[in-house]
């Protein structure tokens, strides 16, 4: 990531931060038959993530992460979303929360790389990338154990 991209993504965070009292996010873990997880990589920041984004106004979370896993990774949803837990994000801010859910039917369909998603890919979690970020990574352990989510992002 460059310079530039890294100012800039923060320069979108600080902003989000003073025009919004609290933000909301989503994220997806979603599991293929197989058993292997759904990653992607950014453009703007380094390493693997799980798909998600940003909630609009007037948008449920539900309906956020459908919309976000088609825009970001061409996969359709063919089942409701299971809520997986509600975690504070304190790297983003006080106010920042990100809705977790789990992804247990879906279709994959055509993608190509943007300028948001550079590459995405599944996953067994015994082959996760070396540079797979760390919320991910405990994100993918709890669902895998069936703990429930962590209060922190």
């Amino acid at each position: 990531m460059t310079a530039f991209q890294r100012l800039f993504v923060r320069l979108v965070h600080r902003w989000t931060r003073l025009t919004r009292s609290v933000t909301l996010g989503v994220r997806a873990v979603v599991r293929d038959q197989d058993g292997a997880f759904l990653l992607l990589r950014h453009t703007y920041v380094p390493g693997w993530h799980l798909p998600g984004g940003g909630v609009d106004r007037g948008e449920s979370a539900a309906d956020a992460v459908v919309r976000e896993l088609f825009e970001e990774a061409g996969i359709t949803v063919t089942a409701a979303p299971r809520l997986h837990g509600l975690l504070l994000n304190h790297h983003l801010g006080a106010r920042d929360h990100v809705a977790v859910y789990v992804i247990e039917s879906f279709q994959r369909g055509a993608w190509t790389p943007n300028r948001e998603i550079a590459e995405i890919g599944f996953f067994p979690v015994s082959a996760l990338p070396p540079d797979t970020s760390p919320a991910t990574c405990r994100r993918l352990a709890e669902v895998l154990e069936g703990r429930p989510a962590a209060a922190h992002w």
